[in-house]
């Protein structure tokens, strides 16, 4: 063997093992991502969850509102990453607790019995107004003296939040994305598409509450969010029996 050949050889190996060492690298760094990404959402190879949506009052079939859709296949994306399942429930059939598997739960107290239950035993510093009737106040958020006002299109408030039932790791989480509109419940579920890899640094498996502001969905959709800011301790704590607001926040 010349040198020619021998360096031809030499330089074939040497691109082989540099391929297979960057194969190595590249699936050993793609499944710590995905191992984080499944302990944040408590979505284990193969493991089952929950969807749950309001139903829509035409009829007694599962109906979803658009926005809710739009949502849910959000969702879906983010379990099917985890190599997970989802089964779909409507708020008024989930009649069973939580903490066995992952939970996602769309939609306002108001027309979602599932968010309501959670919203009074998980964050009892929080209260959102469910009166029918038209006024400045429907749809609000009170969080412990805030108070959160929605201006339809223009500025809309919603809450996303990772709860668990008891402080342990084997404990599957739940998931709120509770928005003053429907539109702000797929904007929320976009928000943590987005960004769940960023919040599990941040928080990892430990619960968090945040309050999320649409901006003019009426011309922008559910793209542009902000983050108001980190609420779990006032979510958390109890309000006094008789809370009246400090303060209100609301387009100027």
């Amino acid at each position: 063997m010349n040198d020619d050949v021998r360096n031809i050889v030499l330089g074939v190996i040497a691109a082989g093992i540099s391929a297979a060492l960057g194969w190595v690298a590249r699936t050993y760094l793609y499944r710590r991502r995905l191992r984080r990404k499944q302990a944040f959402f408590g979505l284990p190879d193969n493991s089952e969850s929950l969807l749950v949506v309001n139903r829509g009052a035409t009829g007694p079939e599962l109906t979803v509102m658009r926005y809710d859709v739009f949502a849910l296949l959000e969702l879906a994306a983010l379990i099917k990453d985890c190599n997970a399942h989802a089964q779909i429930l409507p708020h008024d059939t989930a009649r069973q607790g939580f903490g066995e598997r992952t939970e996602f739960c769309v939609g306002g107290p108001a027309s979602n019995r599932r968010m309501a239950a959670h919203l009074s035993s998980l964050l009892p510093g929080v209260r959102v107004n469910v009166e029918a009737e038209p006024g400045p106040d429907r749809g609000s958020f009170l969080i412990g003296s805030e108070r959160y006002r929605a201006e339809n299109g223009r500025e809309e408030y919603a809450l996303l939040a990772r709860l668990t039932a008891e402080r342990s790791q084997n404990v599957r989480p739940v998931f709120l994305f509770c928005g003053q509109t429907s539109i702000t419940n797929q904007a929320t579920t976009r928000y943590l598409a987005r960004n769940h890899e960023r919040l599990a640094r941040k928080y990892g498996n430990s619960p968090f509450v945040l309050l999320l502001k649409v901006i003019n969905s009426q011309a922008y959709g559910p793209d542009v969010v902000e983050l108001v800011e980190d609420v779990t301790r006032a979510a958390q704590t109890a309000l006094p029996a008789a809370a009246a607001p400090r303060n209100t926040h609301r387009a100027s």
